[in-house]
Parts: structure tokens; C-alpha cells; sequence
């Protein structure tokens, strides 16, 4: 870029311009990810003094521009480059330095780039200063700001043309129309404390955009141009962007209307601070403890793989992910799921556990691998042959967008594509990041390699979802619909307050629902529903569940127990005493301390959704939702939940989600819950994706409206119903008093909906 008095000399410079040469070139890969020859189409302006041959009527006194056109040729076809970038920053070092130009600037673009759009392209501009003093002028694609993006510079995406909804008419909101889209990319340059600026590939962007789009339904355009404009910011980690929106079909006797907006990151984090205040995306009771702080140092991302099939797994990875907190100068930013496989290459071992995580860390490739190399050591990995079974196995799968190869390290690591216990944990913390070597998304690779696998004699490989509910046991989230039985240690709980008060009479009921078909034990000591007194002390909450817990565990029950309280003290004093999972109907929001305590426990958690507490729950601020739209407002609220806890160290893998039926909502609210559970907890659209549901419409009010039966305890064929509804829907967990009924119904709809 010009800066200073370059660019007052440019402006009284003449341009020589060549305009629209298409030629074939090498450039990347094609729409579908092809390393292909494709058209690419060049526009050259070379700023320099044409006084000389236009006093004389010389072409040797200027630049030629057919010279100019025959070089281009020549470089752009007898060439291949890595990116447009790249070949577009070889033209601008081919008019600076090898004709002279004052200054360059080139727009390349590529009308077969990308699936939904006219063409991608680049436009760059340098001038012959920005070229002395390098000592090789070649080398210009890996030197400073001559081969950075300046500011000056842009990426652009022309014309996408997508289908959404758009518009405020009623005829509008009934059926998509063609929407069309330009991108403008302003990279700038970074600054100290600033979030990195460097862009996502710009396929990857179209991609997320493009996905976003179509699945929208804006009546304004004003608020979809702010909206892709925020996503690009905010989830592809541009710097700058402008986005142009034109509705073609809008105004009958023109050729479009629209909006044009630009938005920076100074805007997004005066927006994101604006809605911290003010609590929009979801308001917490207190503020929150626990949440991680990332050191400045920490300006590296990484990606890591996570393995072991030998002693105790689960206790292995929990004791590498600690290490890397403590011995390799990181932050465990995010956790993939938890998959158990069947070994690869060398067969003839126990399956794996496998999962990945997102680091932040300060440490350089090598460093980092040394570090990793030492966690492995220290928890019992010795030196064998390759592929052989160990207690944890680490690597490095990504490094920034680092492209390496060493005698020791290879980054991006060089088995991802064909490895689908790698690709599975790293799709659910990076399905849209793109491999820079291989330039697909890892949801693409993934998929692609599920393809593959399909057509083989072998098929694919069974690989399970699971959760370690507890120690050496763990729950495949596929194989079957979990049925908690509700343990009620206190007076005044809807339908069986009183009934467990007792000790050995709870204790007798753990035992019977046991026998019943139950797989794990919900044990409160307060009841939470509407009107309930909620505000009683601890001590009298856990000594109502404490004693339960401990005489179970004596007796050698070996059910996994669940604790149901928002209070970090009662989860705290329950885990202490045997129970496994914590389940909160706050979703870890009203105990400041709660995060804390369920990622030091490092047990499954069950966040659940609700509004105000037990005496304000069903007000009218609180039941009211956002054009009326539960499930779209439960689902958004759930991953803000979801979030949190990441945020505060407890791993994906031990988060269940909750909707909350009966709390904060309506009957009306319930049954549609219930009606699109499924869109709520599937898909690639849901923000939830991925994450196991456990749903509790037992003896529910709802229930009682839709039947007529008034007495709680007597709803157990509508719970039925809504039970079988729930795992239509998706549900992992069903929280039920009547076990063995829910049992036998859980049987029938998992043969029909869970059998393969």
C-alpha cells in the first residue's frame, strides 16, 4: 500500500491499463476442490510519467503494454501458485520492479472459484519503494507487508446468489427468492492485544455465509446485511468487510434493490459489550466464577488428538488434558466429544477412547511437541513399535493455518484425511476449518471418507458416542434411550413430597427402581416446582440427599446417582459421597461457584433451561418468548449455557442439554418442545448438534391439561405418550417416576427408532 507522499505522487501519475486478460493457470484448487487448471481473469493498472512518449510518439519511451501482456502470460501460465493471493502479488513484483511502474495495482479473479458466486478474486496494490531494500526481490510472496494484505487491499466474492426468506409481506414470508450478495474483505494490519487478523480461507467464509443465508428469515435487509456482516466478523475472524445485498425481485421496474453496510471488529466488540450489559442473549443471576483466563502470551492456536486404550482411559485423558494445563504452557480452550474405537493398523489391541481439544499456547511447534512427547512419558507411554496400545497418545492435528514438514513434525498432521477416529472429536470443535493443505473443511474430509469407507467390503467403522457416567462405565449415547428414575427426598414435591423423607425408605425405593429397569438415580432435596420455597439453607439440603447417597454406596449399589441441585455446596457434598452426575435446573446460572465445581469434578452435567426461579417462574415476563418462538429462544439460551460451561473448563463430552419442559413455559410451550425436539438437538443447522438431551415430562402439567386427570400421580399413560414423543425427537434420557411403565415403552420406541 502507498502511504505517506506516495500516495500524493500517485495521483499525479498516468495509467497504463490492461483490462479483462483471461488466461489458464493453476491457482489453488477449483469449486470442487480440485487442483486443476481454471480461467482466470487479470486486470493490470501501472501508475507511471507517460510524458516522454507522448511528447515523442515512442513506445520505448513508456511502458509497453504489449510486453506487459506477453510477461503475464508467460508467468501466469508456466507458473502454479499456491493462491490467488499469491500469483496476484507476482504480477504487482512484475510491474514495480521489472518494468519500472511507480506503482502496480493488479484485481484476479476467478470466475470458477466457488459453487454459489459469479467469481472470487484479490486486488493488490504496491509501489516500487515498497520493494527496496530486499535483499531478494523475487521472495516477495514471503516478505512483510510486500506480500501481506495491506490496507489498501482487498478479497472480494461477486455476486453469490442464494435462496432465504426475505421480506416483510406475508406473501414474502411464504416462499424463498434468489437474494444476491457481494463480499468486500478488508484485511488490516495486526495490533498488540488484538484478536489475530489474518482471515479465514475464503471458501470457508463463503461457505459459513453462504449455509447462514439460506437457512435465515430476516424481514429487513437492513438487519440481514448486519447479520452476515457479524458472522463474518465474529465467526470467520475477518478484520473489515463490506456487504452488499440486492433483492432482485423486489421492484418490479427496476433491476434490484438493497443495502450496502461495512462493519469492522471495533463495531462487533462495541455490540458484544453493549449486549454483555444488557444481558440480551441471555441473562445469568450472578456473575459467574471459574471462567478461564487466557494469558497475552497465548497467541497460538492448536489442535490436538487425544487417545488411550490402556489401564484406565478415561482417568488417562482426564490426567493429559491437566498436563497440558501445567506442563506445556497452554489453555484447554474446547473439547470434542468422547468416541470409543476399534484400533487401526494394528488391530490385534483394545479399542480406544478418542477425542481432541483447542489450545491456546505461547509455545512454537517444536517446543509443543517436546512438551506433549513428556505428558506421554509421565503417564506411562514407553518407546514400542508403531501403533502399538499406550495409556495416552497425542498429536499435533493443526497449528494455526501452519503448513511443516520436519524429520519429527509434520503439521497439519499428516493422517487426518484417512484417520476417522481424528476426524469425528475434530469436527465437533472445527467442522468448518479447512485444511490448508488439502483445502476442504474437516467436515468435508469426514464425509468424504464416510463415503469411501461405504463402498468397501469392511464398511464403516463402528465407532460409539460415549459419556463416562462412571468410573470403567460408560454410556454409548446410541445403543439405547436411559431411563432416571426420580428419587424425592423432600416434603413438598408435586407428586410424591413426603413419600422418600425417610432414609431407608429412599434407599428401598433406589433399590426397586433399580430392579424396575432404572439406569441411574435422580436424588433431590428440593423441589423446584412453581411456588416451591427454594431459598432454604444448604445444610438442610444436603442433609436431606447426603445420607441417601452414602447408604447406597455402602450397600453396594452400582447405579450411577445423580445429584439434582443448583447449589455448588449440595453438587460438591454429593460427589463427595458417591453421586456421578450433577444436574442443574439453573444450567449452572444461579450458583456463582456451580461452573467451578462441575469442571473440578470432572463428572457428566445436565444443563438444564429455565426462567426466573420456583416462585417466578411462570410470570408473564418469564413465559414470554421471543416471537413466540420457544424453541428457537430455549435452543439459542441452551448453547449460551453450553458456552459457559466450556468456558469454565468442563469438557463437551460430560454436557447433557435439558429444555426444561415446565419451567418457564406454558402447556402450548411444552408440546411444541416436545413437537420439534428433533430440530432442536439434530442437524448441522442446530447449535446443539451433537449434544445427548434428557427430557423429564413425567407427571407433568401439561400432561394433566391435555388429558383431563388432575392428580399427579395418576398421568402415567400421558406420560407415556409424551415419553415416546421425546425419543421420536432424539432424547437420550428420559427422567420418569414411574420407571418400569417407561421401561416397557422405552423398549418399544427404541426398537423402532433406535435399531440400525
Amino acid at each position: 500500500m502507498e502511504r505517506g507522499e506516495n500516495v500524493k505522487e500517485s495521483r499525479h501519475l498516468d495509467k497504463i491499463l490492461l483490462k479483462n486478460l483471461v488466461l489458464k493457470n493453476v491457482t489453488g484448487v477449483d469449486s470442487w476442490q480440485r487442483l486443476k487448471s481454471q480461467p482466470v481473469i487479470i486486470n493490470v493498472w501501472l501508475y507511471t510519467d507517460i510524458t516522454a512518449a507522448g511528447n515523442s510518439d515512442h513506445v520505448t519511451s513508456s511502458i509497453h503494454y504489449g510486453h506487459v501482456t506477453k510477461a503475464i502470460t508467460q508467468l501466469t501460465e508456466k507458473s502454479t501458485f499456491k493462491s490467488i493471493e499469491e500469483l496476484g502479488h507476482a504480477i504487482v513484483h512484475l510491474g514495480c520492479v521489472d518494468f519500472g511502474a511507480e506503482r502496480t495495482t493488479v484485481k484476479v479473479e476467478q470466475p470458477k472459484a466457488l459453487l454459489h458466486a459469479a467469481a472470487a478474486g484479490v486486488q493488490l496494490s504496491r509501489t516500487k519503494q515498497d520493494y527496496e531494500g530486499l535483499e531478494d526481490k523475487k521472495q516477495v510472496v514471503t516478505t512483510g507487508t510486500v506480500s501481506g494484505l495491506g490496507k489498501e487491499d482487498m478479497v472480494f466474492v461477486k455476486d453469490m446468489r442464494l435462496s432465504t426468506i426475505i421480506g416483510v409481506n406475508p406473501w414474502e414470508r411464504e416462499e424463498k427468492q434468489v437474494v444476491v450478495v457481494n463480499l468486500t474483505v478488508y484485511p488490516s494490519e495486526q495490533r498488540k492485544g488484538e484478536e489475530s487478523s489474518k482471515s479465514h480461507h475464503m471458501r470457508t467464509m463463503v461457505r459459513t455465509l453462504a449455509r447462514y443465508i439460506e437457512a435465515s428469515d430476516y424481514k429487513t435487509v437492513e438487519a440481514f446485511a448486519v447479520a452476515v456482516a457479524r458472522i463474518a466478523i465474529e465467526k470467520c475472524h475477518v478484520n473489515k468487510i463490506r456487504v452488499q445485498f440486492e433483492k432482485p425481485s423486489a421492484i418490479l421496474f427496476a433491476d434490484a434493490s438493497g443495502i450496502e453496510v461495512t462493519r469492522d471488529r471495533a463495531w462487533l466488540n462495541s455490540v458484544l459489550e453493549q449486549e454483555k450489559q444488557s444481558n440480551k442473549v441471555f441473562a445469568h443471576h450472578q456473575v459467574q466464577e471459574g471462567i478461564k483466563e487466557i494469558p497475552v502470551s497465548y497467541t497460538q492456536t492448536a489442535y490436538i488428538a487425544l487417545g488411550s486404550n490402556v489401564g484406565d482411559r478415561v482417568k488417562n485423558l482426564y490426567a493429559a488434558l491437566d498436563m497440558l494445563e501445567t506442563d506445556c504452557s497452554s489453555v484447554v480452550l474446547d473439547t470434542s466429544f468422547l468416541y470409543e474405537t476399534p484400533p487401526m493398523y494394528y488391530t490385534e489391541q483394545p479399542a480406544f477412547l478418542n477425542a481432541a481439544c483447542k489450545i491456546a499456547t505461547c509455545l512454537e511447534p517444536q517446543q509443543l511437541l517436546e512438551r506433549l512427547k513428556h505428558v506421554e512419558s509421565t503417564l506411562g507411554r514407553e518407546a514400542s513399535f508403531r501403533n502399538a496400545p499406550r495409556p495416552v497418545d497425542l498429536d499435533i492435528l493443526f497449528y494455526n493455518d501452519l503448513v511443516m514438514e520436519s524429520e519429527t513434525l509434520t503439521i497439519p498432521h499428516i493422517g487426518i484425511q484417512e484417520r476417522e477416529f481424528v476426524l469425528w472429536p475434530l469436527c465437533d470443535i472445527a467442522k468448518d476449518m479447512e485444511h490448508p493443505k488439502l483445502y476442504k473443511t474437516c467436515g468435508q474430509l469426514l464425509s468424504q471418507l464416510l463415503k469411501v469407507a461405504a463402498e468397501t467390503e469392511e464398511g464403516v467403522a463402528q465407532i460409539d458416542k460415549v459419556v463416562p457416567i462412571q468410573p470403567q462405565q460408560l454410556w454409548k449415547w446410541k445403543s439405547k434411550t436411559y431411563i432416571m428414575g426420580i428419587l424425592n427426598t423432600t416434603p413438598d414435591s408435586f407428586s410424591d413430597g413426603g413419600n422418600y423423607v425417610d432414609v431407608d425408605k429412599a434407599v428401598e425405593a433406589a433399590e426397586r427402581m433399580k430392579k424396575e429397569g432404572a439406569d441411574i438415580i435422580d436424588i433431590g432435596g428440593m423441589s423446584t416446582r412453581p411456588g416451591a420455597n427454594d431459598q432454604f439453607p444448604e445444610e438442610e439440603e444436603i442433609r436431606r440427599v447426603v445420607p441417601v447417597i452414602k447408604k447406597l454406596r455402602e450397600r453396594g449399589f452400582d447405579l450411577p446417582i445423580s445429584i439434582d441441585t443448583f447449589r455448588a455446596s449440595v453438587a460438591q457434598a454429593a460427589i463427595d459421597a458417591g453421586a456421578n452426575l450433577i444436574n442443574d435446573i439453573s444450567g449452572g446460572s444461579r450458583d456463582p461457584k456451580m461452573l467451578s465445581v462441575m469442571a473440578k469434578t470432572k463428572v457428566p452435567v445436565c444443563l438444564m433451561h429455565m426462567r426466573g426461579d420456583a416462585k417466578t417462574m411462570m410470570s408473564k415476563d418469564n413465559v414470554s418468548y421471543e416471537n413466540d418462538d420457544v424453541v428457537e429462544d430455549v435452543t439459542y439460551q441452551l448453547h449460551s449455557l453450553v458456552q459457559n460451561a466450556l468456558a469454565a473448563g468442563v469438557y463437551r463430552w460430560n454436557i447433557i442439554i435439558d429444555p426444561g419442559l415446565g419451567f418457564a413455559k406454558t402447556a402450548k410451550h411444552d408440546i411444541e418442545i416436545l413437537r420439534r425436539l428433533g430440530d432442536m438437538v439434530q442437524g448441522s443447522e442446530s447449535v446443539l448438534d451433537g449434544f445427548p438431551s434428557l427430557m423429564g415430562p413425567s407427571r407433568k402439567k401439561f400432561i394433566g391439561n391435555l388429558t383431563g386427570v388432575q392428580e399427579a400421580d395418576k398421568r402415567s399413560f400421558g406420560t407415556a405418550g409424551a415419553v415416546a414423543a421425546s425419543i421420536a425427537g432424539g432424547a437420550n434420557i428420559l427422567r420418569v417416576h414411574d420407571v418400569r411403565p417407561m421401561w416397557e415403552v422405552t423398549q418399544v420406541c427404541d426398537s423402532i427408532w433406535r435399531s440400525a
